[in-house]
């Protein structure tokens, strides 16, 4: 049997999740303006899909259950000079829309660092106690 889940699994759990988000994130602003030949080519923003990991009530965290791409069709721009434009001069460019994008970094930032905070005052509480019991 497994042991059971503490503050440092479950805030542990969620700190790689909102990893895996801000690479996510990272990968979409990257390729935000990149154009493709074909919509079928051009790239669409990737997100994770978070799972819950219940214990029992009251213990619970995350993790990531799979990546999927968003359905944001990609943008045809008119570009007859461009090297990878199709037969009708069209180009595809990524539909990432980076507004949202930004927001999602900071947000998933935020959700990191909260979770640092959290294991930081863990590891407060328990140093505090060995030291109390000494």
């Amino acid at each position: 049997m497994d042991k059971p889940m503490n503050i440092f699994d479950i805030s542990g759990r969620a700190m790689s999740a909102q990893l895996v988000r801000l690479n996510a994130t990272a990968s979409n602003m990257a390729n935000a303006g990149t154009v493709a030949g074909s919509q079928q080519g051009a790239y669409r923003a990737i997100r994770p899909v978070f799972q819950p990991i219940t214990e029992k009530p009251g213990v619970a965290t995350v993790t990531v259950k799979n990546m999927v791409q968003s359905d944001t069709l990609a943008i045809k721009r008119h570009d007859p000079g461009h090297p990878l434009a199709d037969q009708n001069g069209d180009v595809w460019e990524a539909g990432v829309d980076t507004s949202s994008e930004l927001v999602d970094m900071v947000d998933a930032s935020r959700n990191y660092q909260n979770n640092v905070q959290v294991l930081n005052t863990a590891k407060s509480l328990l140093l505090e106690t060995i030291r109390i019991g000494k």
